[in-house]
């Protein structure tokens, strides 16, 4: 089974201003995630891959040992572009330069790195064991329940409940929801022969982490995480 690891890491961030590389407990951020790449890797065989537009991240990322001559083309690299033209074009990069073609990507999420080895390594076993899936992603149980407590305005200016059945009268009765925490995503090659445009499509599995997973977005995120 050939595995590509893929880390993706865009110079521009308007919430925090250069988080891949902001210092985090005594670290640049984006080291948690290659240190975590490489050891999935030596134990699992697979390939690591950075894609980045900066030249400063590339820098970093070789102190910790992950060197590329890969640069993310300049049409991949503003907020606007999704995750999926970016890891399709780094692993037709690795693909070109391995001489080999890749049975699974995993993109693992610079900032949201509270993940473990047990963490993917069974969640590539649940996408093994369905498949029609295309991928399977990192979740944690949602603090907030549509079908409950969670309401949206309508033309009329009233709220009702997002998923509004009638018949929910506690949060017990409400099924289950979950929150995408970003930390991974585990892909099949088919994902992207049949150019799926998004990471959510209806042959997707959720693999539902028993643990917290924090995820960076604002620059107070930086004092509340620590690893």
């Amino acid at each position: 089974m050939n595995t590509l690891i893929t880390i993706c890491a865009r110079g521009g961030s308007k919430g925090i201003p250069g988080k891949n590389i902001k210092e985090l407990n005594g670290k640049p951020v984006i080291a948690y995630t290659i240190e975590f790449a490489q050891k999935y890797a030596e134990k699992h065989g697979a390939v690591v891959g950075l894609s980045t537009d900066s030249e400063e991240i590339k820098h970093v990322a070789a102190q910790y040992g992950l060197i590329t001559e890969y640069l993310r083309p300049q049409e991949l690299g503003n907020d606007t572009v999704g995750k999926i033209p970016v890891i399709t074009a780094l692993m037709d990069f690795q693909e070109k330069k391995h001489q080999k073609s890749f049975d699974y990507v995993i993109d693992l999420d610079i900032t949201s790195p509270l993940r473990t080895i047990k963490d993917i390594e069974e969640a590539m076993q649940k996408l093994e064991s369905q498949p029609d899936a295309y991928n399977i992603f990192s979740v944690n149980h949602a603090n907030r329940n549509p079908y409950f407590n969670m309401v949206e305005e309508n033309p009329n200016g009233f709220v009702t409940v997002v998923k509004n059945t009638g018949a929910i009268f506690s949060r017990q009765e409400a099924p289950a929801v979950y929150d995408m925490n970003a930390s991974f995503y585990i892909f099949r090659k088919n994902f992207f022969k049949d150019r799926v445009p998004t990471t959510t499509s209806p042959k997707s599995l959720a693999y539902v982490m028993n643990h917290i997973c924090f995820d960076l977005d604002e620059p107070i995120d930086l004092s509340l995480i620590h690893i």
